[in-house]
């Protein structure tokens, strides 16, 4: 396929790179010969992109998800190329403030932003993107939240959970050290409007592209499916994220965020019966957009209401068709929300899947027991380990 072939030349050209790097006294980013112009100066041999960073084990172009802790769990970030499939939490609470930590950390970094949507206006997703935190204030934060949670020494002993932030250090790695990498978002602000105007996107309103007229043809793709599709492609080649007319255009990322993907909102009839009709049009949307991001600077997140699809089978061939699958459980509705061994969380938050990239073997995080806590202006991920020896009839 042409993708991988792509995938493959990039990363043997960055280990040629490294292995001559020492004879030739230059970084492990750059090589000897002709710039664009013709000078005979050595010239950056991976395009310096703002936010982004190439993973300190496999050199695959990395952005942030918009979240450090989760950019921590997959490994240093989301890759380019790939897609991140979040599995929506019951009554899609929390789901959408990962969609949205996504595109405004695009926003931030000037990155292109395509928002896809069959429920809201993308435009009005955009109004509501969560205001980036300047550092003495995260800092403050994280200061205030940890006084508010110290318990008194004479409680210690009857906790039954303890818990530590997956916060990782916000220096700049890699050869990319015009912008820092992962930021902070306060959940209880709005993104400042100058930083919406400024900013370059595309959206796609479900409602506005197809009419009730559109004749499809039998075994084809939903007509929703393929006018995304359609338009995805449509940017990622106009635009050059396909590395088209490198030399007229500064290179960028291109962050595209489809919602609800699979609901009824699109035509597709997967979470109203055991057996849809359209289980094959899913998938093979799938199947194409990721060929799609595989040639193209771009990297993709998608929500979709899993736990309403009835067939187990159609949730395997999804997750096989997905690069990142992250689940999200919420404790509202459940015998958790009640339980003491919950009583400090809101949610528990499931790596179901990284993919191998240029790897043998995927990266995994030591911390398996993983829960989310929504507070008054920050989402976070913490790990947690139960000790009932304490409590040894303490149901979970």
């Amino acid at each position: 396929m042409a993708a991988v072939a792509t995938c493959d030349s990039v990363a043997g050209s960055t280990g040629s790179a490294v292995a001559t790097a020492s004879k030739r006294n230059v970084t492990s980013f750059q090589k000897r010969g002709p710039r664009a112009s013709g000078t005979n100066d050595s010239g950056p041999r991976l395009v310096s992109i703002a936010g982004t960073r190439p993973s300190v084990r496999n050199g695959q172009l990395l952005v942030s998800t918009g979240l450090p802790a989760l950019d921590q769990l997959l490994g240093g970030g989301l890759a380019v190329g790939t897609v991140l499939l979040i599995e929506e939490d019951k009554y899609n609470i929390y789901s959408p403030l990962l969609f949205k930590y996504f595109l405004a950390e695009g926003i931030v970094n000037g990155h292109t932003l395509l928002v896809a949507s069959a429920k809201e206006d993308p435009a009005n997703i955009l109004q509501e993107l969560p205001a980036p935190l300047l550092d003495d204030k995260c800092k403050k934060e994280f200061d205030e939240d940890v006084y508010n949670h110290k318990t008194p020494e004479s409680n210690i002993k009857m906790k039954i959970a303890w818990r530590y932030q997956l916060l990782p250090k916000m220096e700049q790695i890699g050869p990319v050290s015009s912008s820092r990498f992962g930021h902070y978002y306060d959940a209880s602000k709005r993104m400042p409007q100058e930083l919406i105007e400024a900013s370059n996107w595309h959206g796609f309103f479900l409602p506005e592209k197809i009419s009730s007229t559109l004749k499809v043809e039998p075994c084809s793709l939903t007509p929703g499916y393929t006018k995304l599709l359609q338009f995805i492609q449509n940017i990622i080649y106009e635009e050059g994220f396909d590395g088209s007319n490198p030399q007229k255009k500064q290179r960028n990322i291109l962050r595209i965020g489809i919602q609800n993907l699979g609901s009824p909102l699109w035509g597709d009839d997967i979470c109203c019966a055991e057996n849809g009709g359209n289980s094959h049009s899913l998938t093979k949307f799938l199947y194409v957009l990721r060929g799609l991001l595989r040639t193209s600077l771009s990297a993709c997140i998608i929500t979709m209401p899993t736990h309403l699809i009835q067939n187990k089978a159609i949730i395997a061939r999804v997750t096989n068709l997905s690069d990142i699958v992250v689940g999200l459980e919420s404790f509202i509705g459940s015998e958790r929300e009640t339980n003491p061994l919950y009583k400090d969380y809101h949610g528990l938050i499931h790596i179901r899947q990284i993919p191998r990239l240029n790897n043998l073997i995927c990266d995994e995080s030591d911390v398996k027991d993983l829960a989310f806590k929504l507070k008054r202006k920050l989402f976070t991920i913490e790990g947690w380990r139960k000790s009932l020896w304490s409590f040894p009839n303490l149901k979970i």
